[in-house]
């Protein structure tokens, strides 16, 4: 089964700022919960449609897994799109939209994903994978608030 998380957030913030942060990979760690054990492999360098970057990530206790994603476009300052080609889930397509607005910047995260494994995953994502990808990002929403006001 397709699922879909959106979320959308305001930030008081200049967007080439917002946009500089954003498309540069290696502050992935810094909106990523520390109990995930995020872990960037390699030194990525600025973003660019057909960059593929890889991490570990932890997705239980003493659990890690590898994740390989792929840049698939960007459009600088308005939006990039990544797609994973290795990795926990069955699919997983990650919209980042940034928008101008008075004040400020909206951010709009859409994420079109699938668990796998039938209807054993399912069930693993009504009793955890769906509050554990919201609190993913509640913590990154905290994260953007506290680095940018």
């Amino acid at each position: 089964m397709i699922h879909t998380l959106e979320r959308t957030l305001f930030v008081k913030a200049d967007l080439a700022r917002i946009w500089d942060f954003f498309s540069s990979p290696k502050n992935l760690d810094a909106l990523t919960p520390p109990e995930l054990t995020f872990e960037i492999l390699g030194e990525p360098g600025p973003m660019y449609a057909g960059q593929v970057i890889g991490y570990r990530i932890g997705i239980l206790p003493g659990v890690k897994v590898r994740w390989l994603t792929e840049i698939r476009h960007v459009s600088p300052g308005k939006l990039f799109v990544d797609e994973q080609r290795i990795g926990p889930y069955k699919l997983w397509y990650h919209e980042h939209h940034f928008a101008p607005r008075d004040g400020g910047v909206e951010m709009r995260d859409k994420v079109t994903y699938a668990v796998g494994f039938g209807p054993l995953g399912e069930l693993a994502h009504a009793l955890w994978i769906r509050r554990q990808l919201a609190r993913i990002f509640d913590f990154r929403e905290q994260r953007v608030r506290e680095l940018f006001g």
